[in-house]
């Protein structure tokens, strides 16, 4: 009687494992992002871009996440639309994966640019390829190994601002930003997480002067790990400041 149940139980068992493997399971944390963002113009056709930014783990305000460095060379097609060239540093601080190192990654990147301005309505958009460069980590030790993991990863980004008050985006004026920003992989070492993340942005933009302008508010970012069946949920404080600089004569 045993010997006939034998192969069902076989099947339940592998079936188990199966559901295991497959199981979604979501971690959520609670992080606080800084950043600080200039765009430099030098003349007609070219400008600088730079942001640097810092980013916590947990709690809001436990353990560093990540930090980086993104510079770019910045060809304007027009006032309004822009290609950048660039190269990011990013330091990912010790992790699930490995513990005891920070691991370094390199990004060279690519950006199409382009702002739509109203009376009282500002939209901007950018579409931007990376090419990344992932130090490999030993999983069985938790250390940084030889050599580097390679994706490609395409990310658009649409950021929409509204005035609120009669005085439209002039100093010292207040507007609401809504922002959502969607990335994807793809490449031959990308398996199960062709979603990588997406970043949804909801606050306000107190205008510094003409130009500049510090954003903060509320972010989810949701993110696909590679392993397929699992994903993190952040809930993010988000401060960004927003620097530009025209230093062509009579600007």
């Amino acid at each position: 009687m045993i010997k006939k149940f034998l192969p069902f139980i076989g099947f339940l068992f592998c079936a188990g494992e199966m559901y295991a493997q497959t199981t979604k399971s979501t971690e959520h944390n609670n992080q606080v992002w800084l950043g600080y963002f200039n765009q430099t113009r030098f003349s007609k056709k070219w400008g600088s871009w730079t942001d640097i930014q810092l980013r916590t783990k947990e709690n809001f305000t436990d353990n560093l996440n990540q930090s980086l460095v993104r510079l770019g060379l910045t060809n304007y097609l027009t006032d309004n639309t822009k290609l950048t060239l660039g190269y990011t540093w990013v330091n990912n601080f010790p992790g699930d994966n490995h513990p005891d190192v920070s691991q370094p990654e390199h990004r060279v990147w690519q950006q199409l640019q382009w702002h739509t301005k109203y009376p009282r309505l500002r939209l901007m958009q950018w579409l931007r390829l990376e090419e990344r460069w992932q130090h490999k980590v030993n999983a069985a030790t938790g250390l940084l190994a030889d050599g580097f993991d390679f994706k490609w990863r395409i990310r658009y980004n649409f950021l929409f601002n509204v005035p609120l008050g009669a005085k439209a985006f002039t100093p010292g004026s207040l507007s609401f930003v809504l922002n959502d920003e969607i990335h994807v992989n793809f490449g031959s070492n990308v398996v199960y997480n062709y979603f990588d993340q997406n970043r949804f942005f909801m606050g306000f933009s107190y205008h510094v002067n003409a130009s500049d302008n510090i954003q903060f508010g509320y972010m989810n970012q949701f993110q696909q790990l590679s392993a397929g069946n699992r994903y993190k949920s952040n809930d993010v404080a988000r401060v960004f400041y927003f620097h530009n600089l025209d230093l062509r004569k009579g600007k």
